[in-house]
Order: C-alpha cells, then structure tokens, then sequence
C-alpha cells in the first residue's frame, strides 16, 4: 500500500509566499498537485508548519519533526508520518506531477530490493518526486540528519536506490513537465501558461 506525502513546509523564500498557497488556474498549487497524486494513494497527507493555512484540503497535516533542517528534514517527516511501507514524497510546487511516473516508481520498487525509487534527468536527481522504502529509509535519514546534514541526498551512501532513466520516464510523461517546479513569479507564470495551453488542448480535443 502506498502513502503519498505532498511537502509544503519550504521557506519559499524567492517566491515572496507561500508556494502551495499560491492561485493556479482555479485552485491553490496545492490542491493541484494532491489532485494529480491522490488515484495512486491508499493515503495522502501533507507535511507544514502552517496546517491552519492547509486545512481546507481535507487531508491530514503533518508538522516538521526537524523544524529548520532544510530538505533532508522535509524528507524525514514524511516518511515518518506516513502510515504505509512504500511511501511517494512529492514538492508542492510541482504543478505537473505526474502520478503514473510514481506508478511506475512504485512498481519498481515492488520488484526489487532497493530502499528507493529515484527519477534520473539530465538536470539530475527528483527526490522529491520518488518513492521510497519506509523502513530501510527512516533510519539511515535519521543518521545523516543527527551528523549535521542537511541535503536531501545525503543518506545516500550506502543505500540500495533504483533510478528510473529519463528514457523511462518519458514513457509515462511525455510531456516532460513532471519534475518541472516553481520558484519565483517568472516561473509561475510560465507554467501558468503551459496549464493554460494544456487545458485549452484538451477542451478541443473532447468538443
């Protein structure tokens, strides 16, 4: 069975705002992105530290176990809080994610032995758009954290973590936007407009 943990506890610092609280199209970010998720979910929650702020959405709120620890300290709450061994942790601010790629993370991880289920782009790792192995995961984030990290790859070393290529992944996203997410009012506005053409595409494809 699979949790699945929307993050909204960053500091959103280059946005001016809160992310996740941000108008797109005809919702909060936010709701977008739970509701892209939530079909694959036996399980949805969302990690902050403003739950009064998130409580229109219905789903349990979770406030950071490692107040100021950066993403590191995101990852572990989550995985923590959630109630599920396969847990997948999704970024707020990613309006195009992309539940069959978490599928098919999840899937993989189902067959294999890995402690984690990581897309691989050219850009780099997605943490924040994998899935990961409750119980092998939580210890060895928990010993990074109590060494003074604080990136979200830092339990890495040592662990058995999968990568879904970026071949792979666009079979499930053709589009590409899965991993794309937003950090200041240029980039919301750009992908405003490519929600905005998408939605439009769809509306001439069904009339």
């Amino acid at each position: 069975m699979l949790s699945v943990v929307i993050q909204a506890g960053g500091q959103s610092r280059r946005m001016g705002q809160d992310k996740g609280l941000i108008p797109f199209l005809d919702e909060a970010l936010v709701a977008r992105v739970l509701r892209r998720v939530a079909p694959i979910a036996d399980e949805v929650l969302v990690t902050t530290n403003r739950p009064q702020d998130y409580a229109f959405l219905g789903v349990r709120l979770v406030p950071d176990v490692w107040p100021g620890r950066g993403a590191l300290g995101g990852l572990y709450t989550a995985l923590a809080a959630a109630q599920h061994p396969l847990v997948a942790v999704v970024a707020c601010d990613m309006p195009f994610a992309s539940a069959p790629v978490l599928d098919a993370a999840r899937r993989r991880l189902l067959e294999s032995q890995a402690d984690a289920v990581i897309p691989r782009t050219a850009a780099g790792l997605e943490p924040f758009h994998a899935v990961y192995r409750r119980t092998s995961c939580l210890p060895r984030i928990e010993a990074a954290l109590q060494a003074g990290q604080w990136r979200a790859d830092a339990w890495l070393p040592g662990a058995v973590v999968n990568f879904l290529p970026p071949d792979e992944v666009a079979r499930y996203d053709p589009s590409g936007l899965a991993f794309l997410n937003i950090n200041t009012p240029e980039e919301l506005q750009a992908a405003l407009r490519l929600a905005a053409a998408s939605r439009d595409t769809q509306r001439g494809e069904s009339g």
